[in-house]
């Protein structure tokens, strides 16, 4: 598969960084196909999740704390969508190609470090992109979530979560010794973020203090963004603090990734 990859860069006859990030995302998604596994996790599991959420939320007093079955469900959707779409998977996809010898092939070559990673990531942030509009589409046609009231904070949210869970996949493939140990890393931030992020449980229904610990974890600041735009009821200070803690995630993030990373198997 290695082989694959980086002769389907090497033939590439553009030299434009988008060009050659392209021409390297084409490479991985083909890769991503045949890896039946990663391919199953990033695409049903997401889709699956938004009926299980509507039962948990139906056995909730959502109105008497404000909120609705659509302000649940969607972002509990889109929030499954970046861990297991664009996190787990990119976990998997780091470690199996550094492992492979693929990353150490392409930096010996036209392109640089940033356009590898990036366009490594690009068939997984493509993928967890449009699971996260259909989600938020079909929760809104079948499960009566309806429409979001300020779909400018959605739209921040998801964008920023992509970003942030795709360098967050990065740094947990760093500190990965296996594709199967990979796995294993991207299970703690994956079990912490499904039950502390508001996924399961919205933060008005938790003790304010459990909540005010919860909404410093990665993926709150996304899931307040984007519940914020389907009720309309997110404060300017709420939403600043929410884009501030995310920014501050990608941020740590993308440093570690720079600081971290790792280019060749760890042996």
């Amino acid at each position: 598969m290695s082989g694959i990859s980086t002769a389907t860069v090497a033939r590439a006859a553009t030299t434009t960084p988008a060009g050659r990030m392209r021409a390297l995302a084409r490479a991985e998604l083909t890769l991503l196909g045949r890896t039946k596994g990663t391919l199953f996790a990033a695409l049903f599991v997401p889709l699956a999740m938004p009926f299980s959420l509507r039962q948990v939320a139906d056995s909730m007093d959502l109105k008497g704390n404000g909120l609705s079955i659509g302000a649940v469900v969607v972002p509990g959707a889109i929030g499954f969508s970046l861990l297991f779409a664009v996190y787990s998977a990119l976990t998997t996809v780091f470690a199996a190609r550094r492992e492979e010898l693929v990353l150490k092939r392409l930096r010996t070559g036209e392109l640089r470090d940033p356009e590898i990673l990036a366009g490594a990531a690009l068939p997984s942030v493509a993928i967890g992109l449009t699971q996260c509009v259909v989600l938020a589409i079909a929760c809104t046609a079948l499960l009566d979530a309806g429409a979001p009231s300020a779909p400018h904070l959605a739209v921040i949210g998801v964008l920023l979560g992509l970003v942030m869970f795709g360098a967050l996949g990065a740094v947990t493939a760093s500190f990965s010794r296996s594709v199967e140990s990979a796995q294993v890393m991207a299970m703690p931030l994956t079990f912490a973020s499904m039950f502390g992020s508001g996924l399961f449980v919205p933060f008005e229904v938790m003790p304010d203090k459990l909540a005010s610990v919860c909404e410093l974890l990665p993926l709150s600041p996304v899931i307040t963004l984007v519940r914020g735009g389907w009720t309309g009821e997110l404060s300017g200070a709420e939403t600043l603090g929410a884009l501030a803690t995310a920014v501050a995630w990608t941020v740590v993030s993308v440093f570690a990734v720079r600081r971290w990373f790792r280019w060749e198997p760890r042996r």
